[in-house]
């Protein structure tokens, strides 16, 4: 296990280094979440103006606290950072929590302070979350660490989450109070100049009371590594993020198919896509997703049944699992065979099975293990519509009795209760999610169906390709003179010797300077032959008529030749011909785009579809 955060997370002693005696100031609200939570190791203000802080005895330096310290949160001004980091080291703190904004997000002169900050903690061996973030909170009855100002205090559970925002932090907090979703970690990294979101993911892959990880995040520090760390954690514990700040991956106006088909977006789509990571679109989609993840197994499949009371209902609920890719399961002749025996027989046995308003709360805990011992079936979605509402504790309480033992994932919706009230308890106890309204249990259940597909899948090696010949492509490439109107295209040849010397073949070809040199070629490759412009300048040749294909005689040769030198002169661009190149045509297939384009955060990104002409308006590309 990675234990190089158990100082930060489990430490056996805190210490607030600017902890105030004013309610409300941040340095009073970290000291008094910390006492008030029951941390249960000893807390140590640190305050050169005040003997006690909250009737606790204050120390005015680090240095005159007489124990050891693992833990200090700075909450100091940005100034008085540096000296306060200086007498941490010199009494061997540990880890450090920076709470204080005013560094690399603030600009230059921030950065540099930053910088020094970094520097001095690394040269002692220190962890560091932050700075200008909310804290961090641990609710293992162990450690009960609250060092946070943020003013609620989550159940505690297994999901472990981490933010790069501090705002979203509090609001992540008190919403999973709010829908009682329990947390076991939080971190807000802020700046993330020491701890990151990969160090977290490496420590919450190995502890044990961590079951789902959720990430709020702006940015990748080093997404290479976060796809290699991902794709192993993701393994064992399903991870949900929320991007923001949209990438311009691809987007640059590039003079290639690529960058117009790759979008703001695909790059942070296809690196979380292959690592397995679940993306929602908004915090409220996340803990949907999370709720379900959290409690119930990931599905096997997409087929999904819908067990209702009220037949609207049930039919949103299916527009909205066909509308994020689920399918309505058949139902086997046998299970609706034994629903007829007890429901009315104005109920419904096809999927969605609609009981009827007169359902019982019996007639729920019946249906509902037929509907999971289904073969067919690989979820179940149960819609409640309270006819009186003094009926639906009732029926949670036979959902969760219907579903007892089953190894398919059971989503409830309460219609119009959102989480899971007090009333409810039951669900909790048998960690049975409960929605608000269909569409957000169908959506919830569409992602956990991806990852249980992403888990289904073998996970891959790394191919030894043979036959690569690096030092020859790097040598042509470094051989080509590129005009300066050309920028980066490269001259067909070079294209050609590049593509051989990794082992893809190319089907043979020939340049002409005239349409005789040209009619010479093509009796030399054998007919059909493809004839096409070659310039430094055009690179979309359909555009301007610089494409002949399936010429199948010399005179056909001589005159596309022409009649490209003739379209481009009446343009105005005949000087910027420098040719024709002709190949054999391609026996019959499929015509692919293949793509790549290099970005600075994510590297090289490969894009694969169908090609021709209107690649760019049908878009059936995928991004790796």
């Amino acid at each position: 296990m990675n234990t190089s955060l158990d100082s930060l997370l489990r430490p056996r002693s805190v210490a607030v280094i600017g902890a105030s005696r004013t309610r409300g100031a941040i340095g009073a609200e970290v000291f008094h979440n910390l006492i008030s939570q029951g941390f249960t190791g000893p807390v140590y203000p640190i305050n050169p103006g005040a003997k006690a802080v909250q009737s606790i005895r204050a120390y005015p330096s680090i240095k005159d606290v007489p124990d050891p310290i693992d833990l200090a949160v700075l909450v100091v001004p940005a100034s008085r950072i540096l000296a306060a980091v200086d007498d941490c080291i010199a009494h061997g703190v540990t880890a450090l929590v920076v709470i204080t904004a005013g560094f690399a997000e603030t600009g230059r002169e921030g950065a540099a302070v930053q910088a020094a900050l970094l520097e001095r903690i690394r040269s002692a061996g220190i962890r560091m979350v932050g700075p200008n973030c909310l804290g961090i909170l641990n609710t293992d009855p162990k450690v009960r660490l609250d060092a946070t100002f943020a003013p609620a205090w989550p159940p505690a559970g297994n999901v472990a989450f981490s933010s790069q925002s501090g705002a979203i932090g509090v609001a992540i907090l008190d919403y999973a109070k709010e829908l009682g979703i329990g947390i076991s970690q939080f971190v807000s990294v802020g700046n993330k100049a020491d701890v990151s979101g990969n160090d977290l993911l490496e420590y919450w892959e190995a502890d044990s009371r961590t079951d789902v990880i959720l990430l709020y995040l702006e940015s990748f520090g080093n997404p290479a590594k976060f796809m290699k760390i991902a794709r192993r954690v993701g393994r064992k514990k399903p991870i949900l993020l929320v991007k923001s700040g949209r990438t311009a991956a691809g987007a640059r106006a590039a003079r290639s198919h690529t960058g117009a088909l790759a979008g703001l977006d695909v790059a942070v789509d296809a690196l979380l896509g292959q690592a397995g990571v679940i993306r929602a679109n908004s915090i409220e989609e996340l803990f949907d997703s999370a709720m379900l993840l959290a409690n119930q197994p990931a599905p096997r499949g997409n087929r999904v049944a819908i067990l209702t009371n009220a037949g609207g209902p049930g039919i949103m609920a299916a527009d909205a699992c066909e509308s994020h890719g689920l399918t309505m399961a058949p139902l086997s002749r046998k299970t609706e065979k034994e629903l007829l025996r007890f429901l009315p027989p104005e109920a419904s046995i096809a999927n969605p099975v609609d009981m009827i308003a007169s359902a019982s709360a019996e007639n729920f805990q019946k249906a509902l293990p037929l509907l999971l011992n289904d073969e067919s079936v690989d979820a179940v979605i149960v819609l409640f519509v309270p006819p009186v509402v003094k009926e639906a504790p009732m029926v949670a309480q036979a959902i969760c009795a219907g579903a007892e033992g089953a190894d398919k994932p059971v989503l409830t919706c309460f219609m119009g209760a959102h989480g899971i009230p007090a009333a409810f308890s039951s669900l909790r106890e048998g960690r049975f999610p409960s929605y608000s309204f269909p569409e957000s249990a169908a959506l919830a259940l569409s992602q956990a169906v991806k990852y249980g597909q992403w888990l289904a899948r073998p996970e891959g090696k790394y191919p030894q390709l043979e036959g690569i010949d690096s030092v020859a492509a790097r040598s042509r490439l470094e051989s080509v003179e590129v005009p300066p109107l050309l920028g980066r295209w490269l001259p067909p040849d070079a294209v050609e010797d590049l593509l051989r010397s990794y082992g893809i073949p190319v089907l043979e070809s020939r340049f002409a300077s005239s349409a005789d040199e040209a009619v010479l070629a093509a009796n030399e490759l054998g007919y059909p032959v493809a004839l096409k412009l070659v310039s430094e300048t055009i690179t979309h040749k359909s555009d301007v008529g610089g494409v002949y294909l399936d010429l199948k005689e010399s005179d056909a040769v001589a005159l596309a030749f022409q009649a490209i030198s003739a379209a481009l002169e009446k343009a105005g661009k005949l000087e910027e011909m420098s040719g024709v190149m002709l190949q054999r045509m391609a026996p019959e297939g499929i015509e692919t785009f293949v793509g790549i384009t290099q970005d600075p955060s994510y590297g090289t990104l490969l894009g694969f579809g169908i090609g021709g002409i209107n690649v760019e308006i049908w878009k059936d590309v995928v991004f790796r």
